[in-house]
């Protein structure tokens, strides 16, 4: 394929699906077709996300192809609705009903296999348990009789065939007897009713289950208003739909309200909640010119907001979306589950197949291998195995999530789970990330220091850097007017060139002064004594003269962030500082932080080189940067860690993103990512050894066809239920 052509990516929301192989049926069908450069389908979320080249197929050709393989398919729709997050994840009336009618019919069955038991035999007409299993084989079985029509209609096989086959087996061998009056020797009707109910009871408590798993979306969700109060241009208000909303339209939150839009506060002050976006449970204070984010709580204020994003398309938005994203993605340990999904309906049927011949033939005792063979075809679960991985994601990515941590896919958790090096960047990461002059020193002796820090400012009003606007302010603070900016030209990971007043100059770090051969001994002299503390020294010289003198920049060290490198040293991972700045500030930093592998006075554009080189030493490396200056060095990591805000920069790079720059942040993403990665496992250990032990234990005998069906329906609730058991592991509580 033309790496040129675009890729469009469809959703779709797809229903029918009931175990591994009905995902992985779909998945197969949908990358078959020419066009579909990749498509992936989830079974926990029944979502399904294709791309496709250009405009080679249409989504209506796309749900085609679903209905095609015995499925259905609608176009997912990002538009929540109050009454969507109500029946979401509920379970249906039919399925209530269903089972309702199981429970009724299947008890007394039930009570009679449990009085011989234990010795004290009831006896129901053959006639009247013919009466009672009949609706339930084919009124709450009915949904079986379908999946399975679908399936093998489609070439396939899945849950509802091993179900189908197992039941009815069971049930028709039973009912030949009552009509040949040979019932007095055994009937089955009670297994296959008995199955048929578990199944059923068992599939409703894994909806609650994945329901319960999806409580985050559904949270975050609901933080976006329907309506918003805009100012109209006469000065009155007037609610209008969330969508009619567009940038620059000003926005009227009143006290209590939710804000609608991201936006920057024209007028009023408040504090706000930001708590489901950010995880910071403290509200912050919020006036003129700060940012908003749509779906954070106003506090007491009555706050005016110019919106600069549309209604509905803010960081929120976006926040959901990664989040979905991470929920329907496949973990690497995926690939497994579905090349055994791929054979398990055809392999258990044969299995099934050699069980009842191996009893008829090795015993003579051709009823002994019916029996068998139907436990065979109950007991086996791909369920389990479908439901093992993604249900673990979606708690783990949700209960990230409500913390503050972004998870890109479920390629960053196994990414996560496996590092031992973590790269930090300096500024804004391990430090506030907002620079102060703390000193001036003139070493030019035409200057004093204001004429020092104006020119430097002068030279700064070109600049976007945060050392830049550290200068303008300190002039500022100083009422220190700069120079006239005549010409200016950046110099990336050095610093600047440019004409101030008349007056041709150089700004910027070391490296630049050495590459210009403009050092002294009395400049370097003075440099490392600035340097020592830890503050970063900017030089400032003539452009074809000497030294002028030096700028001091002090950006103190996050609260915590001591504390983060030392646990993270504790977890057995080895913290690296990876800086532009001169070694001695860097090294200063370090020694406080508790970081002994500084790596300082490296370029932007090295960054991902340095990276590179410690992984072809054979470490697992996360960096950890802001997304944007940081963006290469994060792609070129094993796992890229964001501290940001949520902008779509740091969320489209990195493998996780911290919506706070709280350094103590990263240890909880890392703990939570390695706690979710580890019960993927445990998930996938427990639903492959439940196969492999009641596989065997049905076909030499030991369950029952009604044991059988309650084992199935246990495994599968049961992944679901270890998965939710995260929220209140160890790790969700840190």
């Amino acid at each position: 394929m033309d790496t040129t052509t675009p890729v469009r990516t469809y959703e779709l929301d797809i229903t029918g699906m009931t175990c591994a192989a009905c995902s992985a049926r779909v998945e197969k069908v949908l990358n078959k077709r020419p066009g579909v450069t990749r498509a992936q389908v989830n079974l926990a979320t029944e979502k399904a996300r294709v791309d496709v080249a250009g405009d080679t197929l249409t989504l209506d050709d796309l749900i085609a192809m679903v209905r095609k393989a015995g499925y259905d398919a609608t176009e997912h729709s990002d538009d929540w609705s109050a009454a969507d997050l109500d029946t979401d994840w509920r379970g249906d009336r039919r399925g209530l009903i269903d089972l309702g009618v199981g429970v009724v019919c299947t008890l007394p069955l039930l009570v009679e296999m449990v009085s011989m038991w234990v010795g004290a035999p009831l006896h129901l007409s053959p006639w009247l348990a013919l009466a009672l299993a009949t609706p339930v084989q084919f009124v709450s079985g009915a949904r079986f009789y379908t999946g399975a029509w679908k399936s093998v209609k489609a070439g396939a096989g899945n849950m509802d065939v091993l179900v189908v086959l197992g039941t009815s087996a069971a049930y028709l061998f039973s009912l030949w007897r009552v009509l040949n009056g040979t019932a007095d020797q055994g009937l089955y009707f009670e297994g296959a009713a008995v199955v048929i109910t578990l199944v059923l009871l068992g599939k409703l408590l894994e909806a609650r289950a994945k329901g319960s798993a999806a409580a985050a979306i559904r949270s975050l969700m609901t933080l976006r208003p329907d309506v918003a109060r805009i100012e109209r241009s006469d000065g009155a208000s007037v609610e209008v739909p969330l969508k009619q909303v567009t940038v620059g339209t000003v926005v009227l939150i009143r006290p209590g309200e939710r804000v609608p839009v991201d936006g920057t506060i024209l007028s009023g002050e408040s504090q706000l909640d930001e708590s489901l976006l950010t995880g910071e449970s403290l509200p912050v204070a919020r006036g003129p010119g700060d940012t908003v984010i749509g779906g954070a709580v106003n506090g007491e204020g009555l706050l005016r907001v110019t919106a600069t994003s549309e209604g509905g398309q803010g960081v929120l938005t976006r926040i959901i979306r990664l989040v979905e994203d991470a929920q329907a993605s496949k973990a690497p340990v995926q690939r497994l589950v579905d090349r055994v999904a791929a054979v398990f309906v055809p392999g258990i049927i044969t299995i099934a197949a050699v069980t009842f011949a191996a009893w008829w033939g090795l015993t003579g005792n051709a009823e002994a291998g019916f029996v068998a063979a139907v436990s065979v075809l109950v007991v086996a679960c791909p369920c389990a195995l479908g439901l093992a991985t993604p249900t673990a994601i979606m708690v783990g990515t949700g209960l990230a999530a409500r913390r503050g941590v972004l998870i890109k896919d479920a390629a960053a958790l196994e990414g996560a789970h496996k590092v031992d090096t973590i790269v930090f960047d300096k500024t804004g990461t391990l430090t506030e990330g907002r620079p102060a002059v703390d000193a001036v020193a003139v070493l030019a002796s035409d200057l004093d220091e204001n004429a020092l820090l104006a020119l430097a400012a002068g030279a700064q009003q070109g600049s976007e850097h945060v050392l830049g606007r550290a200068m303008m302010a300190a002039a500022e603070a100083r009422d220190l007017d700069p120079s006239p900016l005549e010409d200016f030209q950046a110099l990336p990971g050095r610093g600047l060139s440019a004409t101030v007043g008349g007056r041709a100059l150089l700004v910027g770090s070391r490296r630049l002064m050495e590459e210009r051969g403009r050092i002294n001994e009395a400049s370097a002299a003075r440099a490392r004594d600035l340097e020592t503390a830890g503050r970063t020294v900017v030089w400032v010289a003539d452009a074809e003269g000497p030294v002028l003198g030096l700028l001091a920049l002090a950006d103190p060290v996050k609260a915590g962030a001591a504390e983060a490198v030392a646990a993270l040293k504790a977890r057995g991972l080895t913290p690296v500082l990876l800086t532009g700045d001169s070694r001695a500030a860097a090294e200063a930093v370090a020694g406080r932080l508790g970081i002994d592998d500084v790596r300082a006075e490296v370029l932007p554009a090295d960054k991902a080189e340095a990276v590179t080189a410690l992984r072809a030493e054979g470490r697992s490396v996360a960096m950890v940067g802001d997304g944007i200056n940081d963006a290469p060095a994060l792609a070129a990591a094993d796992i890229g860690i964001a501290m940001g805000s949520g902008t779509d920069v740091a969320m489209q790079t990195a493998g996780l993103t911290l919506m706070r720059g709280d350094p103590a942040l990263l240890v909880r993403a890392l703990t939570l990512s390695r706690a979710t990665y580890d019960r993927i496992r445990l998930n996938l250990v427990w639903a492959f050894a439940y196969n492999l032990a009641a596989v065997p234990a049905a076909a030499l005998g030991y369950l029952s066809p009604a044991l059988a069906g309650a084992a199935m329906a246990f495994s599968s609730v049961s992944v679901v239920s270890s998965s939710l058991l995260l929220r209140v592991s160890r790790a969700a509580r840190s």
